[in-house]
């Protein structure tokens, strides 16, 4: 997800709790490309009621055992509990709220009214967050069973990823979802405000959506079908091998296309008076990054214009860029949530521990397409300077009122305390490091390591340690440089 930067009242917090190094030697990645019979499939049937800022649906999770371990439950992501009033943890920041919440406090939930095919379920969590669907036997590795869910999403009215915008409706982690799975076990995610809360393996989706027949659908997947009834649009989509489904929808938008390489790509939008522009940069930068990293292996890729509090934000064969962006902003957001489609979307990591690891890379992949295509004046040697700068302020500024800086890159999202803090590890920090580690060993090697890691990991989930063994495997000796940024060890 990309942030602006802005300026921000810094509120300090509790001490921060410590969290371990993860280490610079990689576990192997996790992955889920081991044939479509091993995925997690997902069939929903949704309805979206405008009136009540509602979605009610079911959805048929079919799940294989792909662990060591015997299983009795299963546990699901339920993201929209966050934007309950009494929830624990925010899914916006103080600093963002006045723009996220247009209209005044408003609040959204999940409802899960039935799961078919288990013993008994409870919605447990650290904050009601997580749905607990005990099995009717254990389930042993290698084996499958088939849930039904019955659940209702209410939408907050809120500029984020999931809620109802003036002009949009964002259906982002609108639906129960798997916890990943993580040292052989089902991995909780808290939903906090700095940040990607997620750990998404791939799966496979198909999806029958319902909506008022003027509104148009933005997809991360291929429509398949689209049928049009008195009042009301059906859409039937699918897509393979992705970590998750998200929708924008609107009544109101223009869709202009064009192709890369085959692939499809499609914006999306109302407000932008220069779309023809915006496209042009997203068809550059998905052709940059397929020359430069590996192709893209979905047929089709789509942007969407939409309320949204931050920059923008990335989701499989779909992104969201917001509608308050002046042309220069929304330039260098589509680059940046374009990128996450090699970074995050393909190759996935861990975003709630490891959060540099996909934005990092994504912010610089940014700063080499625009080295490219030097039309729209951002340099370099500008970008890394101005990285520098502000996390040596961010240094400067936490160091005198802490009395020190915790600068290690490799953290729980829980343990930043700030969204200014947040910035300067996962973005600013990492493009410096980068772009050392560049300076280092030439544009060659560099780009071949990307390259590999890349090709090593796609569909899977990379740990720190897979990045570096894929500069490792094409010469580089470069443990001792992560390790040195990634721990706090390195003084910039």
């Amino acid at each position: 997800m990309k942030k602006i930067s802005r300026c921000l009242v810094i509120f300090i917090c509790a001490v921060l709790a410590l969290v371990g190094f993860i280490g610079c030697r990689g576990n192997g990645c996790r992955g889920c490309d081991d044939g479509a019979e091993n995925r997690t499939k997902y069939e929903l049937v949704a309805e979206y009621a405008p009136e009540t800022r509602t979605l009610a649906g079911t959805v048929k999770v079919t799940f294989e055992n792909t662990t060591d371990n015997e299983l009795s439950v299963l546990k699901f992501q339920l993201y929209p509990n966050a934007y309950r009033k009494d929830a624990l943890y925010k899914p916006v920041s103080t600093a963002y709220a006045s723009s996220a919440y247009y209209a005044g406090e408003s609040h959204g939930e999940m409802v899960i009214s039935s799961v078919n095919g288990s013993k008994n379920w409870e919605i447990m969590g650290e904050d009601e967050n997580i749905l607990y669907a005990y099995l009717e036997r254990s389930l042993f590795p290698g084996e499958k069973v088939v849930l039904d869910i019955g659940f209702m999403t209410k939408l907050a009215s809120v500029n984020h990823r999931t809620g109802v915008t003036r002009h949009t409706v964002n259906l982002g982690n609108f639906f129960p979802i798997l916890c990943g799975i993580k040292n052989d076990g089902f991995y909780e995610c808290n939903y906090y405000s700095d940040g990607d809360p997620f750990y998404s393996e791939c799966a496979d989706f198909k999806m029958r959506l319902t909506v008022p027949k003027d509104y148009e659908a933005a997809a991360t997947g291929t429509v398949v079908e689209e049928r049009m009834l008195e009042s009301k649009r059906v859409y039937t989509m699918s897509a393979t091998k992705v970590r998750d489904f998200a929708l924008v929808l609107a009544p109101n938008y223009k869709i202009a296309e064009t192709a890369v390489n085959g692939k499809t790509i499609s914006y999306y939008y109302y407000a932008d008076e220069t779309p023809k522009e915006s496209l042009e940069a997203v068809k550059e930068a998905f052709a940059y990054f397929e020359k430069e990293f590996g192709e893209y292996p979905y047929e089709s890729y789509s942007v969407a214009e939409t309320g949204f509090c931050l920059g923008g934000m990335e989701y499989p064969r779909l992104v969201m860029i917001s509608d308050q962006l002046k042309a220069e902003e929304r330039v260098r957001a589509i680059v940046h949530e374009t990128a996450h489609q090699w970074w995050y979307g393909v190759v996935g990591s861990d975003q709630t521990q490891n959060a540099w690891q996909d934005e990092g890379l994504a912010e610089y992949s940014t700063l080499l397409f625009f080295e490219e295509y030097e039309k729209y004046g951002f340099t370099r040697e500008e970008t890394v300077m101005q990285a520098l700068k502000e996390y040596r302020s961010y240094y400067d500024v936490y160091g005198s009122v802490l009395g020190r800086t915790d600068t290690r890159m490799t953290r729980d999202l829980k343990d930043y305390i700030s969204d200014y803090e947040y910035r300067c590890l996962a973005y600013d920090k990492p493009l410096v490091m980068f772009d050392t580690l560049r300076k280092s060993v030439g544009d060659k090697k560099f780009l071949a390591g990307l390259r590999r890691y890349y090709e090593n990991c796609a569909y899977k989930i990379a740990s720190a340690g897979d990045l570096v063994g894929s500069f490792e495997k094409v010469g580089l000796d470069v443990s001792g440089f992560f390790e040195s940024f990634l721990d706090g060890k390195a003084i910039l």
